[in-house]
C-alpha cells in the first residue's frame, strides 16, 4: 500500500489537489492518505473534513515524504528537494513551457506526471484538467468583466429611459470561450464569437451567441488543441477584430496554442478605438497575451479609459469549485493508474494516456511523448481523371423494389376481398402500421434511436393490452400468438424503461 500526500500550495494559489470527497475515494483505491495541515483552508475545506473522510492531517515534512505527492502548481526547486527518493509527483507541471521543472525532477529516481498533458481523446475526458479549469475560467472572466463594466449586461426599459444591452466579443470558442459565451448570454448581453474552426458555429448559437466567421483556409487540428493559423487567416481576423473593437463594450480573449506563446489578436490601435469604460479580459496573459498592453496578473487602465484584465488565476478565484473539479480529474487518473485497487501505481507506457502525461520516469526524462492523433483531416480528393468509376451499389434494384411493392398491394387486396370479417380491418391496420412505422423510424437520426426506444414504451403498452384481451379467444392459434405478443412487448417495455433510467441518471446530481 502506497501513501498519498496532499500538500499545501504556495501563497497565491487557492486551490488544493484533493477534497474530502476525493480523499475518501482515494482510500477506497487502497491508498493511505495524509493531508498537510491547512492545505484546504483557502478552498473552504477544513482539516476536520479531511479527518472525517479518513485522511490523516500531518505536518509539511510528512506530507512531502509520501510515496505519491499530489499538487496543483509546478513545484519549486525547494519543494522538489522535499520529495522522497523514488517518489511520484502529479500536478500541473507545464512540461512544454517549464524545462527547468523537468530538469529539477529528473533526479533521485523521481517519477513526474503532468496532469495538464492529458491527450484530448474521448476516454481521457474525465482526466482533462485543462478543460475543467478553462470552463471555470471562462465563467469567471465574465464575472470579472461585469464587475469592471459600469452598466447592465442586459437591456433595460425604465421610467428614466432605455438602457441598451452590452455587446460582448469572445475570441476563441473552445471550452473557456463557450463558458464565457454562455455566462454573458445568460446575463442578457449581445454575444458574438469567432474561432478558426467553423464547426463550432452551431455550439456558439446553441448557447445564445452569434458566430462571426473569418473567411480564410484553416489548417485542421490533429491533436485536439488549437493550431497556429495562416497569414491569410490572421489578416482577415485582424480586420474583423478591428471592426468589432469599435462596436463592442467587452472583449474576452481565450486563444492559446500549447507549447507556444499566445497569438496576438487585439492590437493597441484596436484598444484605442474602444469606448471609455470598455473592458478586455485577456485569458492568455500568462503566455504572452492575446491583447497588446496586457500584463500577466495585472489590471491596466489605458489612456482612453479601457480596462485590460490580465488575471492568470481566474480558476483560483472560484477555489472550492475549482478544487472539486481538479480533485475529480486527479481521482480519475489514479483509478487508471491503479487497476488492482490495491494502492499501487502501475505505469503502462503502452497506454497512450499514461505515456503522454509522463514527464520523468524513475529519474529519466521521457519528454516529449510521441504525438497523439485524435482527428483526421479530410483526405485530398483525387484528380477526376484518375478517379475510378464508382462501384455499383449493393442492394435491391428499383425494378425488384417496384415488384415487391406491387406484390404487397396485391396480397393486401386479396386478403381484404376474401377473408372473413373482422380480419380485413385488422389486416388493414397492420399494413398501415408497418408503412407508417417504417417511414417514421427510417427518418430518425441514428443518434436518436436510444431515446426513441423510450417513447415506444407507450406503443408496446397498447400491444400488451390488446394481446391480453386476445388470450381469452377460443382459438388456440390466436392464444399462442397473443402470448408471444405479450412476451415480446413486455421485453420491449422493460428494456425501454431500463434505457430511460440510464439516460436520466446521466443528468442527475450524484448519480456517478
Amino acid at each position: 500500500m502506497s501513501r498519498i500526500g496532499i500538500v499545501a500550495e504556495l501563497p497565491g494559489e487557492t486551490r488544493v489537489s484533493a477534497t474530502p470527497s476525493t480523499v475518501g475515494k482515494l482510500i477506497a483505491l487502497g491508498y493511505d492518505v495524509v493531508v498537510e495541515a491547512g492545505a484546504g483552508q483557502a478552498s473552504a475545506f477544513p482539516d476536520d473534513a479531511y479527518r472525517d473522510a479518513g485522511g490523516a492531517v500531518v505536518d509539511c515534512a510528512t506530507a512531502w515524504q509520501a510515496d505519491i505527492v499530489l499538487k496543483v502548481d509546478a513545484p519549486t526547486p525547494a519543494e522538489v528537494d522535499r520529495l522522497a527518493d523514488g517518489a511520484t509527483l502529479i500536478g500541473l507541471l507545464s512540461p512544454a513551457l517549464r524545462p527547468d521543472v523537468r530538469e529539477s525532477l529528473a533526479t533521485r529516481g523521481i517519477t513526474a506526471l503532468a496532469l495538464d498533458a492529458v491527450p484530448r481523446i474521448s476516454r481521457a475526458q474525465s482526466m482533462d484538467v485543462l478543460s475543467s479549469m478553462a470552463n471555470i475560467s471562462g465563467y469567471r472572466a465574465v464575472v470579472e468583466a461585469a464587475h469592471e463594466f459600469g452598466r447592465f449586461f442586459t437591456g433595460q426599459v425604465t421610467a428614466a429611459g432605455k438602457v441598451p444591452p452590452a455587446k460582448v466579443l469572445v475570441a476563441g470558442a473552445g471550452v473557456a470561450g463557450l463558458a464565457a459565451i454562455g455566462a454573458a448570454s445568460s446575463l442578457g448581453a449581445i454575444v458574438r464569437a469567432t474561432d478558426p474552426r467553423p464547426e463550432v458555429a452551431d455550439q456558439v448559437r446553441s448557447i445564445g451567441g452569434e458566430y462571426l466567421p473569418v473567411e480564410a483556409v484553416v489548417e485542421q487540428s490533429t491533436d485536439g488543441y488549437a493550431k497556429a493559423t495562416s497569414e491569410a487567416y490572421d489578416r482577415a481576423a485582424a480586420e474583423l477584430y478591428s471592426a468589432q473593437a469599435r462596436d463592442v463594450d467587452i472583449i474576452i480573449t481565450t486563444a492559446l496554442i500549447p507549447g507556444r506563446p499566445a497569438p496576438r489578436l487585439i492590437t493597441a490601435a484596436d484598444v484605442a478605438a474602444m469606448q471609455p469604460g470598455s473592458v478586455i479580459v485577456d485569458m492568455a496573459a500568462g503566455q504572452g497575451g492575446n491583447v497588446e498592453g496586457s500584463v500577466a496578473g495585472e489590471r491596466i487602465v489605458t489612456p482612453n479609459g479601457v480596462v485590460i484584465l490580465g488575471y492568470t488565476d481566474l480558476a483560483g478565484r472560484l477555489p472550492t469549485q475549482a478544487s472539486q473539479l481538479y480533485g475529480t480529474n486527479l481521482l480519475n487518473l489514479l483509478k487508471l493508474l491503479t487497476p488492482g485497487k490495491d494502492g499501487t501505481i502501475v505505469l503502462d507506457f503502452d497506454d497512450v494516456v499514461q505515456r503522454s502525461i509522463t514527464v520523468v520516469r524513475d529519474g529519466e526524462s521521457t519528454w516529449p511523448p510521441p504525438p497523439v492523433s485524435v482527428s483526421v483531416a479530410p483526405a485530398a480528393k483525387p484528380e477526376a481523371a484518375a478517379s475510378p468509376a464508382p462501384a455499383p451499389k449493393q442492394g435491391i434494384s428499383q425494378r425488384a423494389r417496384t415488384g415487391l411493392v406491387a406484390f404487397g398491394i396485391g396480397v393486401f387486396f386479396l386478403v381484404a376481398a376474401t377473408a372473413p370479417a373482422p380480419l380485413p380491418q385488422h389486416f388493414t391496420v397492420l399494413m398501415l402500421s408497418v408503412v407508417v412505422g417504417f417511414y417514421v423510424i427510417g427518418h430518425v437520426h441514428h443518434a436518436l434511436h436510444t431515446p426513441l426506444m423510450s417513447v415506444t414504451n407507450a406503443i408496446s403498452g397498447i400491444i400488451v393490452v390488446g394481446a391480453m384481451l386476445q388470450l381469452a379467444s377460443p382459438f388456440p392459434v390466436v392464444q399462442v400468438l397473443a402470448a408471444i405478443a405479450v412476451l415480446l412487448a413486455s421485453i420491449n417495455i422493460f428494456g425501454g424503461f431500463s434505457v430511460t433510467r440510464r439516460m436520466l441518471a446521466m443528468f442527475q446530481k450524484g448519480s456517478r
